[in-house]
């Protein structure tokens, strides 16, 4: 019975944690002084990158406990969809490529696979995203390709406060470092030079 006790309380204890969920909303950044800006050509529009992560259209993760058990949700304030697409605008304002909304003669769009945070042990976040150039009058495609990276930081000490704003911050350099591999690509860049050539 002594034994037994424990793990009895254990196990209510638990479901009560999971019982009493919460969400907490975050706000994903851009940060322009992480980079080196390379200026490219102005004629990139941001377009629309569908969400095919699976998830619902604000959910980011969960905070678990070490054995699983769901404490906190952290969500994003706008649509996935519509943060993604922010960067991608942020990003090519910065490098100066962000021509003004119907005068872009090339739109860069794509699909969202990945775009996660978690925390078990060590908070982690994960963004992997197809990148997609096209022409804006027919919608040609000039370029297409998947770029992914991920953050994580040492592990969590417990009642240390709220896990919610690292993994906020590695979620937005995880995503950010997406962006920023994509606009500064060798081969994304001459697909816009080629297809101004054609």
């Amino acid at each position: 019975m002594t034994v037994r006790a424990p793990l009895f309380c254990l196990a209510g204890i638990a479901m009560l944690m999971a019982s009493c969920t919460t969400s907490t909303p975050v706000s994903l950044d851009y940060q322009p002084n992480l980079i080196r800006i390379v200026n490219g050509p102005k004629v990139v529009g941001a377009g629309r990158f569908s969400d095919q992560r699976g998830m619902e259209a604000y959910r980011l993760g969960t905070v678990r406990t070490p054995i699983g058990t769901p404490l906190e949700d952290v969500v994003t304030k706008i649509p996935v969809e519509e943060v993604v697409r922010n960067s991608f605008a942020y990003g090519l304002n910065t490098r100066n490529m962000l021509a003004t909304r119907g005068a872009a003669p090339y739109v860069i769009t794509g699909e969202i696979l990945e775009l996660y945070c978690q925390q078990l042990v060590h908070p982690a976040a994960y963004c992997k995203i197809r990148v997609t150039v096209v022409r804006a009058g027919s919608g040609q495609i000039l370029f297409s390709r998947i770029y992914q990276a991920e953050r994580e930081a040492s592990a969590y000490l417990p009642f240390t406060g709220s896990p919610v704003p690292q993994l906020r911050d590695l979620t937005s350099r995880a995503l950010q470092d997406v962006v920023d591999h994509a606009l500064d690509d060798a081969a994304l860049r001459a697909s816009l030079d080629s297809g101004r050539a054609g």
